[in-house]
């Protein structure tokens, strides 16, 4: 088989509930240059059912136990055989049939950026109302340096170049990804953005539900790359933003 320009790589552990539209998604999108790998950690529900009835000619699917999802993500990474790898989570979506499309235009018009990325909407439940657009809004100019101020883009709204990435450090439970986007930025030459937006992000993963352990692990992070005392300035101004978005929330309800 030809290698595709991306492997797109969805982590599931019963995630039945979830996996329909993030694999009607990818299937249909207008370009067709790429892998879509399920990496499922033994499920007990119906999620292979769905999976294996979805599945295209581009579906690789493989099952087996592992030791969480940034496991599940090396493993996927290990099975890519694409230029590119975007880790699209179960319930998170492409915007628009064209997205892939967008991001593989973006790729060719640019001498092999490390990182193409746009922005991202948050959705809600089955009916997948867009409820607003993420906190952080990804930057026009994306460096190493961006992300001192938090995952300034949403790890599923960016395709990295394979050969920048390492693997996951599983020793962090919720916020490896991030940890694991600062890594890829200090290999990456340069980086394109997309003015668009790139993915719909279902406002219930892992991390929203253990929000304290993934803010300690992210300080942690921060602390390591970043320095100890910039990453405590820094958090008394996020304590102000989020205090001030708070009370803007509470003024109009």
């Amino acid at each position: 088989m030809n290698q595709p320009l991306i492997s797109i790589i969805t982590v599931t552990y019963n995630a039945a509930d979830a996996l329909r539209p993030t694999m009607a998604s990818v299937a249909d999108q207008l370009f067709t240059d790429y892998e879509h790998i399920i990496v499922d950690g033994a499920s007990t529900d119906s999620t292979l059912n769905i999976a294996q009835e979805l599945a295209t000619d581009r579906t690789i699917i493989h099952s087996e136990p592992d030791n969480g999802i940034y496991d599940a993500m090396n493993r996927g990474r290990g099975l890519a055989r694409g230029i590119y790898l975007i880790y699209l989570n179960a319930g998170d979506t492409f915007h628009s049939p064209r997205t892939l499309g967008m991001i593989a235009n973006a790729i060719h018009d640019t001498d092999t950026p490390g990182i193409v990325y746009g922005q991202t909407v948050i959705v809600s439940g089955e009916e997948r109302a867009v409820t607003g657009p993420r906190h952080l809004t990804a930057p026009a100019h994306l460096t190493y340096r961006s992300f001192a101020d938090g995952m300034v883009v949403c790890h599923q709204a960016m395709a990295v170049l394979k050969r920048i990435t390492s693997p996951y450090d599983t020793r962090y439970k919720y916020s490896a990804d991030y940890e694991w986007v600062i890594k890829c930025l200090q290999h990456s030459r340069h980086n394109t953005y997309i003015d668009d937006i790139l993915i719909d992000y279902l406002d219930e993963g892992a991390t929203t539900k253990h929000l304290t352990t993934s803010l300690m692990e992210r300080f942690r992070i921060m602390c390591r790359y970043y320095g100890t005392l910039p990453t405590i300035i820094r958090h008394v101004k996020f304590a102000s933003r989020g205090i001030k978005r708070r009370l803007l929330t509470n003024s109009k309800q």
